[in-house]
């Protein structure tokens, strides 16, 4: 995430790799699935038993009542033996169905628990269907508000928490699948989200817009906006284009908008230059009119507030959350250092080669800055608690990390630490522990007290080599 602006030891009951997401359970009788993934940060995050493979959204959004409704449909497969297995929703369920068939729907909060005719057989596929209705912005979890919309406009971005908000879903970045998001909008009005637009269709209903995203991707990183939006779209370096501006901001501020918008296709060829291939089949950006003070690293096309035309680090951080983030994802909430540090350190590793101060510098300056007693060096950024996620430390300790160690390793053996880091885990998910131990391989070196100091200690590092300072 979400860059504020200014105006290999799992202790989880996860299985980690290739976005399958699966609790331990016993593969005895059929019995409920759990109501939570695993991951102790959100207890009721995700949930147990189910894989899903792919989501078709079928909304409807009425700007002006800030109401949707629609029908979700889930291909997932059962990973242990059920007899119910829970989703993640917080709208009002009036029905749902397993491969055709209608089955019982209990709700409480933010689980909704179906409960089929039949018992669900590990290893076997299926399809879910849920029909919902509901006012989003009414609805409250984990102590989060978190939908953003007026009577002109509505955009669907936040984190840790979103996707529930729209749609029923396997909460958790673990459980990555595919997303076909159709949205139906009054006539004269545009909707914006990830992957391609498949399809434009006009009705007495609306106009029905439909996105589709080639790329598995993690459910918080699904959007949708509605609106009135002006969309430029092109084709550069070989890799499709869609920007889009709301048209509720100032002809000006559309302007310097779309212009920084502008910069994403040279921002994906630079990174790539270091990172390797981008990993998506589409990119671009949205800007916002609602008052929102942080940019997101929705897949395939980030969302922005208005910011001008010069905050080019903030699209450099969105960018690299494509490679960090999304296209490899954290396994646990806890290992959010790995998003928000490298989207950090890419943001000075890109300044240093566009005639800004070179990243060692950034690094130096930012550990001068900060006083061993300040507040700032006691958060454990490889545990930094529920509450501490998108903490100041997390980004910038996390950015110095990775440029401390660069210094420690050396240059060659860093970039292809981190190139090897994307190629390997691409399309999962993976923990801090892991990034660790491929560290260690690739520089031949024992790294243990270096993440220790760097990720582990409530303390200012010390001022020495091993800990790439001296």
């Amino acid at each position: 995430m979400l860059r504020r602006v200014a105006v290999l030891a799992v202790s989880l009951p996860l299985l980690v790799g290739g976005g399958a997401a699966v609790a331990v359970e016993d593969a005895a009788a059929p019995a409920p699935g759990a109501s939570g993934i695993g991951d102790p940060y959100w207890p009721l995050d995700g949930n147990g038993g189910i894989d899903v493979a792919a989501y078709r959204i079928k909304n409807a959004y009425d700007i002006r009542a800030q109401a949707l409704r629609g029908t979700t449909r889930i291909t997932l497969t059962a990973t242990s033996d059920l007899s119910s297995f829970n989703l993640d929703f917080l709208l009002k369920a009036s029905l749902a169905k397993v491969d055709g068939v209608a089955a019982k729907v209990a709700q409480s909060g933010h689980e909704l628990t179906i409960t089929p005719a039949t018992a669900l057989r590990a290893g076997t596929r299926h399809t879910v269907v849920v029909k919902y209705a509901g006012r989003p912005g009414t609805q409250r979890y984990a102590g989060e508000e978190n939908w953003l919309a007026d009577e002109h406009e509505a955009v669907a971005m936040n984190q840790p928490h979103m996707a529930t908000w729209w749609f029923p879903a396997n909460d958790h970045p673990i459980d990555k699948a595919l997303f076909d998001i159709s949205t139906t909008v009054p006539a004269g009005r545009e909707v914006i989200a990830n992957g391609k637009l498949v399809s434009k269709k006009q009705s007495r209903r609306g106009t029905t817009w439909r996105w589709r995203a080639d790329e598995p991707m993690a459910s918080y990183l699904a959007f949708f906006a509605a609106g009135d939006f002006s969309i430029k779209k092109g084709t550069s370096n070989g890799l499709p284009w869609v920007n889009a501006v709301s048209q509720q901001l100032s002809p000006a501020a559309q302007k310097s908008s779309h212009q920084l918008l502008g910069r994403t296709p040279g921002i994906v060829k630079a990174l790539s230059a270091d990172l390797g291939p981008y990993p998506f089949s589409v990119t671009g950006g949205l800007t916002t009119g609602l008052p929102v003070f942080f940019a997101l690293e929705n897949q395939t096309r980030p969302t922005y507030p208005s910011v001008g035309a010069h905050n080019v680090s903030l699209v450099v951080h969105e960018v690299a959350h494509q490679w960090f983030g999304d296209d490899v994802a954290i396994a646990r909430w806890r290992d959010i250092w790995l998003n928000e540090g490298a989207a950090t350190f890419m943001e000075w590793r890109y300044a240093e080669q566009h005639g800004g101060q070179p990243a060692a510098d950034a690094l130096l300056n930012r550990y001068a800055s900060i006083g061993a007693s300040d507040s700032f060096w006691r958060l454990s950024i490889a545990d930094p608690g529920a509450a501490h996620i998108f903490d100041e430390p997390v980004y910038d300790r996390g950015g110095m990390t990775l440029q401390a160690l660069r210094n420690r390793i050396g240059e060659e053996k860093f970039w292809l630490l981190l190139r090897t880091w994307l190629d390997t885990r691409s399309g999962g998910n993976a923990t801090s522990e892991e990034f660790e131990a491929l560290a260690a391989k690739v520089s031949g070196q024992d790294l243990t007290s270096f993440f220790t100091a760097w990720l582990r200690t409530g303390a200012k590092p010390a001022a020495t080599a091993d800990n790439g300072l001296a």
